[in-house]
């Protein structure tokens, strides 16, 4: 089955799972008496509602619902739905209060009814949940300290609206029905525990230990793994593993990163990591028999997915760590195909990688373009950021042929990616790694 099949496979799977259960409650029995606003009003809660229960299987990380997509493109969409429920969700008392001003005396958690007071307590949690989402860096939030609460008021905003709907009452009095909104957050709970339970489980019957960590050009170190009592992880070249280093698996303390090391070396490991944050700052200060977990591989961005004539990279920064991986697995197969690299970094002195680029450009058919924001005094090279002309002057007359690689800071990669479409790249053959995922 070709991945666009899978994945317009697992589509219908999220639809059917997300809107099923609005259209049975909706079957008969229903309520009678209603006028068509009211039941707008119930259908859009009940969407919400499910919507937000299955964000549970969205950051779950199913590798083969994930894989035709690839978990960014999954977690970016967890993102923009969480959006949509919460809209949905705050449609259905707004249209109450439309329909009746009195029932804005329900907003009253002292006065109101238990039914009501569940509902504003959901909705205040999703409220707080998607505000602390989308400014956390605003606010200040530690990274870890955020990932705890994010999932304690999921969970809360979740556990609240069943009890409203509960003792609300209606659509769910039949019995089938009780059953069904008995087996819905049966099921959410189940994915809340694979992820919290399980997930780290597996993990701590896997663990890896710190061999080496080396400095690199750019504020990067690359932490070496090897494997203890197992195989390692077999990846393909450019994907990315959630890495827990200080803690337990159970600290639900990861981070995500990419490899850096060939895909034909599972079992040894490599992450190159710039430190640009709390955690990232503290990899240089990591012992050799550190123990370490892994939950991976994921992500999209490799060029196993992708068989074409050759391959065009375009990295700025640390963005050269998934296109390292792809180019050390390239030169370990001996693969000949016409490679050009476009590497934009601050300096020349940031370069990470620098001189062992040089030496894959003689053992790969490797065209290296640096460019530099701060070039040295007497530098020839490109200048500035990747854009269409630059790509222009260094590419073939057969560049529709190659498929392209972007990796780097989102405002780059906006740019890079803009840049193909203009001088005529189809969108099919530019594949992006974005790391963004909060």
């Amino acid at each position: 089955m070709s991945l666009r099949v899978r994945g317009m496979f697992w589509i219908g799977v999220y639809i059917l799972l997300v809107f099923a259960p609005l259209f049975a409650l909706l079957l008969l029995p229903t309520p009678e008496g209603r006028n068509f606003w009211l039941e707008l009003s119930v259908a859009l809660g009940f969407a919400g509602l499910a919507m937000m229960g299955f964000q549970f299987a969205l950051t779950a990380r199913f590798k083969r619902a994930a894989a035709p997509f690839g978990m960014d493109i999954v977690y970016h969409f967890h993102r923009q739905i969480s959006l949509v429920a919460v809209l949905f969700i705050l449609a259905h008392p707004i249209i109450l209060f439309i329909l009746d001003p009195a029932n804005l005396e329900r907003l009253n958690l002292i006065t109101a009814g238990w039914q009501a007071r569940a509902g504003v307590l959901s909705l205040l949690a999703l409220l707080i949940l998607i505000g602390t989402s989308l400014w956390r860096q605003r606010l200040k939030l530690n990274y870890e300290a955020w990932r705890t609460m994010h999932g304690l008021l999921a969970a809360f905003a979740v556990g609240a609206a069943m009890v409203h709907v509960a003792i609300v009452g209606y659509y769910v009095e039949a019995p089938w029905k009780r059953v069904l909104w008995i087996a819905l957050p049966t099921f959410w709970i189940g994915l809340l525990l694979y992820v919290r339970l399980w997930t780290p489980v597996r993990m701590l019957r896997r663990p890896y230990r710190v061999t080496a960590v080396n400095e690199e050009r750019g504020g990067s170190w690359t932490l070496q793994l090897q494997p203890v009592g197992h195989g390692g992880i077999r990846f393909k070249p450019g994907q990315f593993a959630w890495l827990t280093l200080w803690n337990s698996p159970f600290a639900i303390k990861e981070h995500p990163f990419s490899f850096s090391s060939s895909a034909e070396q599972a079992g040894q490991l490599a992450f190159t990591i710039k430190a640009l944050g709390d955690f990232t700052a503290t990899i240089k200060e990591a012992q050799p028999g550190k123990l370490a977990y892994l939950d991976g591989p994921y992500g999209a961005f490799s060029i196993d997915r992708h068989q074409a004539e050759g391959y065009v990279f375009l990295a700025g920064g640390i963005g050269i760590t998934p296109i390292m991986s792809m180019l050390r697995t390239l030169a370990e197969r001996e693969d000949t195909r016409p490679l050009l690299l476009f590497y934009a970094n601050n300096s020349w002195d940031d370069v990470t990688f620098r001189e062992e680029l040089e030496q894959l450009s003689q053992r790969l058919n490797l065209k290296i373009i640096h460019t530099l924001d701060e070039p040295p005094e007497g530098w020839t090279g490109e200048t500035g950021f990747i854009n269409a002309a630059m790509l222009k002057r260094h590419l073939s007359q057969r560049f529709t042929s190659r498929d392209y690689f972007i990796c780097g800071p989102d405002p780059m990669m906006d740019a890079v990616e803009s840049a193909l479409v203009e001088i005529g790249v189809p969108l099919n053959q530019i594949h992006s790694e974005r790391y963004s995922f909060v």
